[in-house]
């Protein structure tokens, strides 16, 4: 694995960069075949499958962060790289993302049964390994999943990687609170907002709507509406349940965690957590600079994230074949 050399060393720059960057996926080369999978009664969640242009070396498995799909561009550019190394690629959407129909429910960091879901019926349809590759929130579900499911992890997942992760949810979002990170708090807290008040207009009475104006904050939003309508008290319940730190000591498959210590997002200091020193299984990554998932190279090619995790996967399919 190459060192990472930013684009420029500011991480707010870094992180917005990353999001507006061109990226392309040959859907030409690599069709598209948009799967809506039946997690449970009444829940469909929408994947874009695609396969390489031989037999697969093995399946990548991608789940977005918050208020992400799998067309987001971290998605699009990591699927381009796997695909063209050999593997497929699964771009996961989360409960109620990417254009799935819509469920009276909401998607949350610790809600694996989705992921299990398909993941299962995949091992019922191939023999090749399978990779998670987890996004920010969707780095925190792909680490739970591991942890839960312990030493039987082994039989469905080869190796699972988290990428810029908020391990510790309550240290997170007390950290993207504060009044630096305003816009991009502002920018998740509209766009959850807006998907409520799209779920109630389908499904009347699922949240009162008039709530919705009266918050203003990530801590806010998962207090009143993600917490409560997950199952759980409030969102000190929520973040103290389903933050993947917690699960860490049990996970038994490899497990590669990349962190910028500047990310603006999330502390470094969570990443402190003894599980992860602990854990021969776990590989931490880090970064001088990277942002929030900002990893552009000041050298081509510019996706050092993107060549990273197909390394390390190259070489965990060599480990375990061998």
């Amino acid at each position: 694995m190459r060192p990472f050399v930013p684009f420029v060393a500011n991480p707010h720059v870094l992180t917005v960069a990353a999001s507006f960057w061109p990226r392309k996926l040959d859907v030409e080369r690599y069709p598209v075949d948009a799967v809506l999978f039946e997690t449970e009664p009444g829940v469909q969640i929408l994947v874009h499958a695609q396969q390489p242009q031989g037999p697969p070396l093995g399946d990548f498995v991608l789940v977005h962060g918050l208020e992400g799909s799998s067309a987001s561009g971290y998605m699009r550019s990591l699927a381009q790289q796997a695909l063209a190394a050999g593997y497929a690629v699964h771009r996961f959407n989360m409960r109620n993302c990417g254009g799935a129909p819509l469920t009276p429910t909401v998607y949350n960091a610790g809600l694996t049964s989705d992921l299990l879901a398909y993941i299962v019926d995949l091992d019922r349809r191939r023999r090749t390994p399978v990779f998670l590759v987890g996004f920010s929130l969707g780095g925190n579900l792909v680490l739970k999943l591991a942890g839960e499911l312990g030493e039987d992890a082994d039989r469905l997942i080869a190796g699972v990687c988290a990428v810029s992760t908020p391990i510790d949810l309550g240290a997170a979002c007390r950290y993207i609170g504060r009044p630096g990170n305003r816009l991009y708090e502002w920018r998740f807290v509209r766009s959850m907002r807006a998907r409520v008040r799209e779920t109630n207009g389908l499904f009347p009475g699922f949240f009162p709507v008039a709530e919705l104006d009266a918050i203003k904050s990530l801590y806010d939003f998962d207090d009143r509406v993600t917490g409560p309508l997950s199952g759980f008290r409030d969102a000190e319940h929520y973040y103290g349940t389903q933050s993947a730190v917690h699960f860490l000591d049990r996970v038994r498959i490899p497990a590669l965690l990349i962190q910028a210590q500047d990310d603006p997002m999330i502390p470094f200091s969570i990443y402190s957590a003894p599980a992860i020193a602990a854990n021969p299984r776990i590989r931490l990554l880090t970064t001088p600079h990277g942002g929030h998932m900002g990893f552009i190279s000041r050298f081509r090619p510019r996706f050092w994230l993107d060549e990273t995790v197909v390394a390390w996967v190259q070489n965990a399919c060599v480990v375990r074949i061998s």
